[in-house]
């Protein structure tokens, strides 16, 4: 009698196509989106900075500094109260106290920008260094978010150059923030109320970025989907 087909291959495969005995779980696209904390997550990591630039302008560097941490705080203690995850809160609030921090030892508003701009450096060298190295940050990525710590992409050379190449794309985009904002940065006077800064660092923010998942998440759905079927044995 012919065994089911059940062997110790197919829930691997399966939580990388998303088919099969795995169907139940969430989508790669819907555990990317849980990652960025949904809309609201994305519109929650903009308040600090917004609020930074519009205090700043109207008013003085030490109090948007303040009210711009504060608000981050209240963001934090908001979603702990209704025991949500304060995940995103937190990464932001961290980003936001160092350059408030910075600023604030300075005397220059510019400074509120600098953490993030070093990041975004830091993020595409990284990522050109995981390319370089066989090793592509987005595989670990997919490989976490979509396929329950699975690595066997490292072994499926279509998977391999896909996000190899998908890693260059977000590093490239990195480092062309990183460009931009730095020479804004190097541009604005000490004194000056960074306006431009904000501006550049609400603009690059999450539009490349939910772009850049919009297509990782395209081109990895395309390759797996089109993983062919197992013969069943018998």
């Amino acid at each position: 009698m012919a065994q089911p087909a059940a062997d110790p291959g197919t829930p691997e495969q399966d939580t990388g196509t998303g088919t099969g005995t795995q169907a139940a779980e969430p989508t790669f696209s819907q555990q990317l989106a849980s990652q960025l904390g949904g809309i609201r997550g994305i519109v929650e990591s903009g308040i600090p900075v917004l609020v930074f630039v519009t205090v700043n302008v109207a008013w003085a560097l030490r109090p948007a500094l303040v009210v711009s941490v504060a608000s981050a705080l209240l963001i934090a203690a908001w979603r702990l109260r209704r025991r949500e995850s304060v995940r995103h809160a937190m990464n932001g609030l961290f980003g936001i106290g160092l350059g408030a921090v910075i600023a604030w030892k300075t005397g220059s508003a510019k400074n509120f920008y600098l953490p993030g701009i070093l990041l975004s450096l830091a993020y595409g060298l990284a990522m050109l260094v995981s390319v370089a190295a066989r090793v592509p940050l987005v595989g670990w990525v997919w490989s976490v978010l979509a396929a329950q710590g699975s690595v066997a992409w490292r072994t499926d050379r279509r998977l391999l150059r896909a996000f190899s190449w998908l890693t260059v794309l977000w590093a490239v985009t990195y480092l062309a923030k990183t460009l931009v904002q730095a020479l804004i940065f190097q541009a604005t006077p000490d004194h000056d109320p960074g306006t431009a800064l904000g501006v550049a660092r609400l603009a690059l923010g999450y539009p490349p970025y939910l772009a850049l998942i919009a297509v990782s998440v395209w081109v990895t759905r395309r390759i797996t989907h089109r993983v062919p079927a197992q013969v069943p044995g018998g």
